[in-house]
């Protein structure tokens, strides 16, 4: 199922839009991850963010990967799929006290803090419960990612993390919180990043600061560099997976890890993107005065990234081999940014044909709502159908 072939007969007795899960792809970059990574101090926490579908989360943690997740909720359904408390890392700029508590509760791995204000607040409730977490300090490195700009994180201003200028203030916090342990610094500076040369900007700026910690007489156990690794949305067929290699070993090349430290990873989209499809079916072909509309049945309820930030998905028609026609492919929400691409090429389209919408495995069904009353996308697996 790597390159994109679809069972259509037996979609063509589903209702739709539904999400379409290829547990073969999945599996596949799965082990490539674990290839790159295994056999050295390297270790990969998923991005629950991205899809939190309990069968895809079981299927990443049978590998053995940990979790990163950003609510309470998360750290649930993380422990609920299989991941182990010892492997969770919980970010977040707005954890409430219940979500903290939750991490507390199960002796997660570390939570990544980002303001001084959580930092008490932290201390704080392990106090009341005679507990020691384990903290790491997200970082803005003040680093481009070269993305959008609603997906990009790593600037100084910027609501995520602590600015660098306020390091001293927090070392200064961390003496008087008995109940804190600092185990590392966290950093992530966006998301679909494409240009590996954001990622050695990162390395400069991650070893710069760990010599500042090494000054002030601190030793960090844990590196972690968060996540963005892009995907190719252009050519699902032709290139299935991100280039681990590349991403993995420039980190390697760039980041001389201390003895007995280790470097973690919290990817997401990479991991589960190209794996999704969201399927719909043709309404109707509306004849505009310059341009024809493919009026499909899945809309920005299902996946809003093309309407949230002009997001790409390739998108084709699955059950048709008609010559091409050139179509705005459009849902049917009552808002005018309910569009999933613009004259873009098709097979020619009609009444009931099947469109796939590819590399929707993250960011996708996580993120649909019932908006107009709509049901959210079932979703269907390779390995079931």
């Amino acid at each position: 199922m790597i390159k994109g072939i679809f069972p259509v007969e037996k979609f063509k007795q589903l209702d739709t839009p539904f999400y379409y899960y290829d547990i073969e792809l999945l599996r596949a970059t799965l082990q490539a991850i674990k290839k790159e990574t295994e056999n050295k101090r390297f270790h990969v926490h998923y991005a629950v963010k991205a899809n939190a579908n309990p069968r895809i989360l079981k299927e990443i943690a049978a590998f053995g990967f940990g979790a990163d997740c950003v609510s309470g909720n998360e750290i649930l359904a993380a422990m609920e799929s299989g991941f182990t408390p010892d492997k969770i890392v919980f970010a977040g700029v707005g954890k409430s006290d219940r979500e903290i508590e939750i991490g507390l509760d199960n002796d997660i791995f570390c939570f990544n803090v980002e303001s001084i204000p959580e930092l008490e607040v932290l201390n704080t409730l392990a106090s009341a419960k005679g507990k020691t977490a384990r903290v790491a300090f997200r970082i803005n490195p003040n680093v481009d990612a070269h993305t959008h700009k609603y997906i990009t994180t790593g600037l100084t201003e910027n609501k995520f993390g602590i600015n660098e200028q306020d390091l001293p203030r927090i070392l200064e916090v961390m003496k008087d919180s008995s109940n804190l342990q600092l185990t590392g610094i966290h950093f992530h500076i966006g998301s679909q990043i494409t240009d590996l040369k954001s990622f050695e900007d990162l390395c400069v700026r991650v070893k710069e600061l760990q010599e500042w910690f090494n000054t002030q007489g601190i030793k960090l156990p844990v590196i972690n560099v968060g996540g963005g690794l892009g995907i190719n949305y252009q050519h699902p067929n032709h290139i299935p997976m991100a280039d681990f290699e590349s991403y993995f070993r420039l980190f390697e090349k760039n980041l001389q890890l201390q003895p007995n430290q280790e470097l973690h990873f919290e990817l997401g989209r990479a991991v589960v993107a190209p794996c999704g499809s969201l399927i719909s079916r043709v309404l109707f072909v509306k004849e505009g005065i310059q341009k024809k509309f493919l009026i499909v049945d899945a809309g920005m309820t299902d996946l809003i990234r093309p309407a949230l930030y002009q997001a790409f998905h390739h998108i084709e028609n699955i059950s048709s081999e008609k010559g091409p026609a050139l179509y705005d492919v459009v849902g049917p929400i009552c808002e005018s940014s309910d569009v999933f691409a613009e004259q873009i090429m098709l097979d020619e389209s009609a009444r009931g044909d099947l469109i796939a919408i590819r590399s929707a495995g993250a960011y996708g069904e996580v993120m649909a709502s019932r908006y107009n009353c709509r049901n959210l996308p079932l979703s269907y697996f390779s390995d079931q159908l």
